[in-house]
């Protein structure tokens, strides 16, 4: 991620509550989250082990079940 430029926002007793970040970083930080999300699922969805199909085939059963 590299360095991050951030500033903080201190309580009276100076303990840090807050933090200011560049758009352009925050952005980042959440596209990197939601890509981790994203990894998490599908190992835990291909930790199943359960049967799969392609995408397309799903949609046509799909498509028949609700005619």
């Amino acid at each position: 991620m590299g360095a991050l430029r951030q500033q903080y926002i201190e309580d009276n007793q100076g303990h840090k509550v807050a933090i200011i970040l560049p758009i352009g970083e925050y952005n980042k930080m959440i596209e990197q989250v939601d890509e981790l999300e994203d990894i998490k699922l599908y190992d835990k969805v291909k930790a199943k082990n359960e049967e799969s199909m392609p995408f397309e085939i799903y949609l046509k059963n799909r498509k028949a079940k609700n005619a």
